[in-house]
């Protein structure tokens, strides 16, 4: 059988039942040209097994989402948590689609996707240097209205007891612009009341965090969060490449750790390896980024699993009402060049995925491990140039 499509979508997903929000972190840089301080999948060129099991894909293409829903539901995640980011130049103005930088896995992506009734998404504010902050005034003049019209209203938006979630990263600006945490606090009440004029019962902040400083869960009270999260878990080794498992026990350690201080505030993120070697490069040093300071190391599939099944099992202890008991975070679905992921890839296929599937679902479910190759579906990668094996062999192994 030669050039016969078996089917002309992707198949319909079948959703994993889980008791918990399980929410991805979600980092839509991967249409051609988009992210601006990388070149997406032409920075993977010679890191073959990092290749995505769909091949190289235009991210804003919805049947590329709908691939991406399929087989996260299906393995019992049921959020992604997308990184938002406004361009700096929009700081203090009306909020479009265009003063957003990767905002095309949203507003082209998800939004036109035939399944997105079955994946539930939330943003992260991403409030670091490089992109644009706010301030009390901005954030009701405009943000505000442009997040509760385009992404709260959404059915799929992540709402817990009719309130929006909403995730923000980088508090150490906002520090800078609220110096005062009573100011900070005061703002995101004025967000609630907002909320509440528009139809919620107000509103959810969660901060990205990974101090274990007891003052800072303090702080974080006192600016008015509702809990913690990582963007990843927290784990830093010493050195290059630890022994699995050091990491295993360090990640649940460090989880544990966080709880000692708030047992009722902090939610888990699992990390399944940390490999920044793509972004170790004179390019991002100019930048002023780090990456080629980062200890770097891996988990197999079935040591990630023991870090799911030791999270899992110290979050289930918590008491009723603990956020962790509520939403577990996995960190990442798609960082192919910072080097943490576990959508389906060349590497590892779908035994990441697998691993969440076991460890936090009913199993009730059968998941499709057909590719679009094997359904002889195509027309997902009209962007980016696919590499000769040859070639990438011969440069990075020197034959």
């Amino acid at each position: 059988m030669y050039d016969i499509k078996l089917t002309n979508y992707v198949p319909e997903p079948k959703p994993a039942t889980t008791d918990r929000i399980i929410a991805a972190h979600y980092y839509a840089a991967w249409k051609k040209g988009s992210a601006g301080i990388h070149n997406g999948f032409e920075d993977l060129h010679d890191f073959p097994e990092r290749t995505p099991l769909m091949g190289y894909y235009d991210e804003e293409n919805p049947a590329v989402c709908d691939w991406e829903i399929k087989w996260a539901v299906e393995h019992g995640i049921n959020c992604f948590i997308h990184c938002w980011y406004r361009k700096l130049d929009n700081m203090g103005k009306p909020v479009t689609v265009n003063d957003l930088r990767c905002g095309h896995g949203l507003h082209e992506a998800l939004f036109h996707a035939r399944y997105q009734k079955y994946m539930k998404f939330a943003i992260m504010f991403e409030n670091s240097p490089r992109w644009g902050t706010t301030d009390a005034e901005d954030v009701l003049d405009h943000l505000m209205p442009f997040w509760t019209e385009n992404y709260f209203k959404r059915d799929n938006y992540l709402k817990i007891d009719n309130k929006p979630v909403l995730f923000i990263y980088f508090q150490n600006r906002l520090s800078e612009v609220f110096p005062n945490p009573e100011d900070q606090k005061k703002m995101f009440d004025s967000c609630r009341e907002y909320a509440v004029k528009q139809g919620f019962d107000g509103m959810i902040f969660g901060l990205c965090n990974s101090s274990t400083e007891r003052e800072m869960y303090e702080e974080s009270i006192a600016r008015g969060y509702d809990f913690r999260f990582g963007y990843s878990s927290g784990y830093r080794p010493e050195a290059d490449y630890p022994a699995e498992e050091d990491v295993v026990k360090g990640q649940s350690d460090r989880f544990k750790e966080y709880l000692k201080n708030d047992p009722m505030r902090h939610i888990g993120t699992a990390s399944c390896f940390r490999d920044s070697t793509p972004r170790s490069t004179e390019h991002w040093i100019n930048m002023g980024y780090h990456f080629h300071e980062e200890k770097r190391w891996h988990l197999s599939p079935e040591n990630y699993r023991l870090v799911l099944r030791n999270m899992k099992a110290t979050a289930d202890k918590l008491p009723d009402g603990a956020w962790a008991k509520r939403i577990f975070m996995l960190d990442n679905w798609n960082e192919w060049d910072e080097g943490h992921y576990i959508a389906p890839n060349h590497e590892f296929g779908f035994k990441y995925l697998q691993a969440v599937r076991e460890e936090f679902t009913e199993c009730d479910n059968l998941p499709d491990y057909r590719t679009p190759q094997d359904l002889g579906l195509d027309g997902y990668n009209t962007s980016w140039e696919v590499p000769k094996f040859k070639e990438i062999c011969e440069k990075k192994f020197n034959l």
